[in-house]
């Protein structure tokens, strides 16, 4: 999946989409796993909310390179749930802090190993990490940055909402993935849907109150709302590469969008 370099400014923040979410599934290989990764820029601090999936490492190093950075210059990881697909790759970045729910932290060291979205090894050394920070709702994880506790897609799932004065910044995870889940008011992969959908309520609440204000989701582009409708920030950038010949000069892109 290509980033399609999505920024935007909001009071003396620099928002940064360096890789957009996909909302889709592979219908007979597992799980994509395309999720979003946003940087934020305040001051002499950088925040990656969520990190990615394994897949990601390359894109995200290429990503850096061109904005001059190497991963050292991250200072602060938020991390919106304990999925793979979001936490996996919070190893790269040594001398951030690691911000987690503390809610969701200890429901993901319950989980069963070997059978869930958790990746094991991988959250029971975070417990045990130096630089983690466990957090609840209301708490400030990053300067004009608090939490809402949104559960359904996982117990501890959080929104981290960035207060931009005039209009917010309303990063959502997977409480609510995609325009999809937005407009439904109704969510894929949930353990209690009538608890996502009071997530889901609380997302609306957060981005009505402000005009202007922007939801950055978990599986998805940002959007703005439009006459009450979500309305996509930019175009989406999607395709599989494939091997389809008999070289490995003859390949067919196939594209998602």
């Amino acid at each position: 999946m290509k980033n399609n370099g999505k920024k935007f400014g909001i009071d003396d923040y620099e928002i940064d989409i360096i890789v957009t979410g996909f909302p889709g599934k592979s219908v007979c290989h597992g799980m994509f796993g395309f999720s979003t990764i946003a940087m934020i820029r305040h001051g002499d601090r950088i925040a990656l909310v969520d990190v990615g999936s394994f897949g990601q490492r390359p894109l995200l190093l290429e990503q850096f390179a061109e904005r001059g950075m190497t991963p050292s210059d991250i200072t602060d990881v938020l991390l919106t749930h304990s999925h793979w697909d979001h936490l996996v790759n919070w190893p790269m970045f040594p001398e951030a802090k690691i911000i987690i729910g503390r809610e969701e932290l200890e429901w993901s060291l319950k989980e069963p190993w070997g059978t869930t979205m958790v990746p094991e090894f991988y959250v029971k050394e975070l417990e045990q990490w130096p630089n983690l920070r466990t957090v609840g709702e209301g708490d400030e994880v990053f300067p004009g940055i608090t939490t809402y506790l949104a559960p359904g897609h996982t117990p501890g799932c959080l929104v981290f909402v960035l207060d931009g004065g005039d209009r917010d910044i309303i990063f959502s995870g997977d409480a609510c993935k995609n325009r999809a889940e937005l407009i439904s008011r109704d969510a894929d992969m949930t353990y209690d849907p009538a608890i996502t959908r009071a997530s889901i309520a609380t997302i609306w609440k957060l981005w009505e109150a402000k005009p202007g204000s922007i939801v950055v989701p978990g599986h998805d582009l940002p959007m703005i709302l439009e006459d009450g409708k979500p309305r996509y920030l930019g175009e989406r950038e999607a395709a599989i590469q494939a091997w389809y010949g008999e070289g490995l000069d003859e390949t067919t892109i196939i594209s998602l969008t």
